[in-house]
């Protein structure tokens, strides 16, 4: 007669029952007719909405409403779901979540054309360029990447194997220090960073709360100057992961940044043995997506206001 819960499980006792697992088994899986009939395709924003109220990291791992909910990994797995193909026990749209081909080692040809076919990208699964992604993908996952939770380094890496990268800025050279005056509770980070940008030179220094902030500091600075864009841009959350623990103190580190620009969030990486360098890795990553994203959206404006230049005209 009744289900007790909360929206995700979240509350002050452990254990409590996700409503958004309990409403959508009961609607597609048993027919109560427990919504509005146009209620359930919002299940999914719902369940991120709170997320974000709380100020919690969704689990990706939800049923129904996570963000892994309806992921494909596997090369023939991921083709037969682009054929048709149906390993899902409904479609995602009816709770507002979607379908997610990922990119990794393990993928074909077809998961990478689908893949690009997501950004717009009409690839052959067997063209060289089909082909170069692939290997750079298997190569760097090698390395200690992984794509299926940074899927704007993939989609820059996808652009760079087309031939359509365009590089917006280049490192000459970055130092990060960190030092502990007298008595301060809290030690001093400072970076500094040498950027080209269109044949000009910059050199900039920052402080900051650790690493990541003060190097996100000093590049901002020197980019700013010539992209203002770069002001709406800012990060969000930065996590980072051993990839190899048996090499100890000595392992690689996977860094992931999270950015936002309030109109769309996304996830870059960085891997290395040194973390401010795979830190600087994701960090430029995310500038260069946050730019192209701008750009993007700069475009499509424009050809908005092409029939109205016309009209007018």
């Amino acid at each position: 007669m009744q289900v007790q819960g909360t929206v995700n499980g979240y509350g002050e006792r452990c254990g409590n029952c996700n409503l958004m697992s309990v409403i959508a088994a009961l609607r597609l899986k048993l027919g109560y007719q427990c919504l509005l009939p146009d209620s359930l395709e919002h299940l999914t924003g719902l369940s991120q909405y709170v997320d974000e109220i709380a100020n919690l990291t969704p689990d990706t791992r939800r049923a129904y409403v996570g963000r892994s909910a309806f992921a494909h990994k596997g090369g023939l797995h991921a083709d037969a779901v682009l054929k048709g193909a149906s390993y899902e026990h409904i479609e995602p749209e009816h709770v507002g979540n979607s379908r997610r081909l990922l990119v990794s080692e393990l993928a074909g040809g077809s998961s990478i054309a689908g893949k690009a076919a997501e950004y717009g990208f009409d690839l052959n699964r067997k063209s060289p360029e089909a082909r170069k992604l692939l290997q750079a993908v298997t190569e760097r996952e090698h390395q200690g990447y992984s794509y299926e939770g940074a899927e704007a380094s993939f989609e820059l890496l996808m652009m760079e194997a087309v031939g359509l990268a365009r590089k917006r800025f280049t490192l000459k050279g970055f130092r990060c220090i960190v030092e502990r005056r007298g008595n301060d509770p809290e030690p001093i980070t400072e970076a500094t960073v040498k950027v080209e940008v269109d044949g000009v030179e910059r050199l900039m220094v920052a402080e900051g709360d650790g690493p990541v902030h003060a190097l996100d500091g000093a590049l901002r600075k020197v980019l700013l100057e010539f992209y203002p864009e770069l002001a709406h841009i800012k990060l969000t959350d930065f996590k980072v992961r051993v990839v190899n623990s048996r090499e100890g103190t000595a392992a690689k580190v996977r860094v992931i940044i999270d950015s936002t620009d309030a109109e769309q969030s996304w996830s870059t990486i960085g891997v290395s043995t040194n973390m401010i360098e795979a830190s600087w890795h994701a960090l430029v990553d995310s500038v260069a997506y946050g730019l192209l994203r701008s750009e993007r959206r700069y475009q499509a404006l424009a050809e908005q206001a092409k029939p109205m230049v016309t009209q007018e005209g």
